[in-house]
């Protein structure tokens, strides 16, 4: 099994401590391959809008959250 495949079976466990150290886990994981994909969406010429309308948020959230020329 895959690391995310482990932690999405360990965020469903009854026990708090584990499930909610799996769901951190995830959160970290998902804030990592956002990033991934948004700056090789960007490389590739995507525009803001575009990226925005695939992850069904604003262009402003996207481009405020993955903009590093401003930053």
């Amino acid at each position: 099994m895959t690391e995310a495949t482990n932690l999405a079976a360990a965020a469903g466990s009854p026990d708090p401590s584990v499930g909610l150290r799996a769901v951190l886990a995830l959160r970290r994981l998902l804030e990592r391959l956002e990033a991934i994909q948004v700056r090789s969406a960007r490389d590739q010429g995507w525009s803001w809008q575009a990226i925005a309308d695939a992850l069904e948020v604003s262009r402003q959230a996207v481009h405020q959250k993955h903009n590093r020329r401003g930053r």
